[in-house]
């Protein structure tokens, strides 16, 4: 009876494993198909190599190349901006502080709280920032407002990644007489495909985020060249686009959208062969 009670479980448990995936799997093309048959007609080569036109939001010429430029400014600025402040802070609280300590549980605590905090709130204090320092809405209040967005999910990333670690590593450098900043070189070495993993992950959240950017970016039909110019974001042109109640316009904001998800798509594909990569030279 024990044996048969067993695999009657087991046997609806991987039923409903089968189930999730098949759910999840669905969401996933139903989302992207939506993407792609709404947006592919409208997808041309205007889009993606010009700024916005005169009359652009009611149907006249022009793309989006401002908001492509501008995303990938934003997103890679608050990605390499994070990753200069969420390393040293990882590596402090695994390398120099006791592992378990009240110290480093309560800063992973933290962040972990601010993992779960909403984008906007991201935004509304990046702004009272802004307003602080003088600084108007541009690319460089876009990259603070995205910059706090991303750190407490690199660091939690890092974190993450350290643990897996084995301590006997970081033990035997220390041991053979290296400082700790040598032993968190070895380590960082080590743990260079998950890196690029949380890179990916920042990246993402960085250049799908309309919230955090809405009021601290602006919005400008230009590409900006310096730090302190409005600079658009494809969400942000998704959002604008539609809120027009002009068909076409909102063809353009599926184009948008796909654009948007060719571009994470490409950088899912490059950070992964980098990783892989990296993880095979390792080995």
């Amino acid at each position: 009876m024990g044996i048969k009670k067993r695999k009657t479980e087991e046997t609806i448990f991987k039923a409903l494993m089968v189930l999730a995936c098949i759910m999840v799997g669905s969401s996933l093309f139903l989302i992207v198909g939506t993407i792609v048959v709404k947006g592919l007609p409208y997808l041309t080569w205007d889009m993606v190599s010009k700024i916005p036109q005169g009359g652009f939001y009611i149907g006249e010429e022009g793309g989006v190349l401002n908001a492509i430029i501008g995303s990938l400014y934003l997103a890679g600025g608050a990605t390499v901006l994070g990753l200069c402040i969420s390393i040293p802070i990882s590596i402090y609280l695994n390398i120099y502080l006791k592992r378990g300590s009240f110290l480093s549980k309560s800063a992973k605590l933290a962040f972990d709280v601010l993992f779960g905090i909403p984008s906007i709130v991201y935004g509304a204090f990046a702004f009272s920032i802004m307003i602080w320092m003088g600084v108007r809405a541009s690319l460089l209040g876009g990259v603070i407002a995205v910059t706090l967005l991303i750190i407490p999910i690199l660091v939690r990333t890092l974190d993450e990644v350290i643990a897996t670690v084995p301590k006997e590593l970081k033990h035997a450098a220390l041991s053979l007489g290296a400082t700790r900043w040598e032993a968190a070189k070895v380590i960082l070495r080590q743990i260079r495909p998950g890196i690029y993993t949380a890179v990916l992950l920042a990246f993402g959240r960085g250049i799908g985020d309309v919230a955090s950017v809405l009021f601290t970016a602006g919005f400008s039909d230009n590409i900006p060249i310096y730090i302190d110019e409005p600079a658009a974001t494809l969400p942000l042109a998704i959002f604008f686009q539609l809120s027009s109640p002009i068909p076409e316009v909102q063809g353009r904001a599926y184009a948008s959208a796909l654009i948007l998800t060719i571009i994470i798509l490409v950088i899912v594909v490059v950070s992964h062969f980098i990783a892989a990569k990296q993880t095979k030279h390792n080995i």
